[in-house]
């Protein structure tokens, strides 16, 4: 299964907002990585104010606000599997 990763920080409404939209969007097609930038000095630098925002194998998908087009393109390039979504959190 595909993992997209959710680039977040804490206390972020607009992160929580784009989260909530995002996840109805995936159908089981993917597995959803939420990475906190403040845990970490590289994702800190690259994303700083930019957060929220949505990658797949390392390619910028969407910012805020979110693109579904880009991600309803993105996620029919991957196979349909079934099964719930998954939330990883780092």
């Amino acid at each position: 299964m595909a993992r997209i990763q959710f680039y977040t920080r804490r206390g972020c409404h607009l992160c929580e907002i784009m989260l909530e939209e995002l996840l109805p969007l995936l159908q089981g097609r993917a597995e959803v990585n939420i990475r906190d930038i403040d845990s970490n000095a590289s994702w800190l630098e690259k994303f700083d104010i930019r957060v929220p925002v949505i990658e797949l194998d390392g390619r910028t998908i969407s910012e805020y606000p979110l693109d579904r087009d880009a991600v309803r393109r993105c996620l029919a390039e991957i196979p349909e599997k079934s099964g719930e979504i998954g939330i990883l959190r780092r």
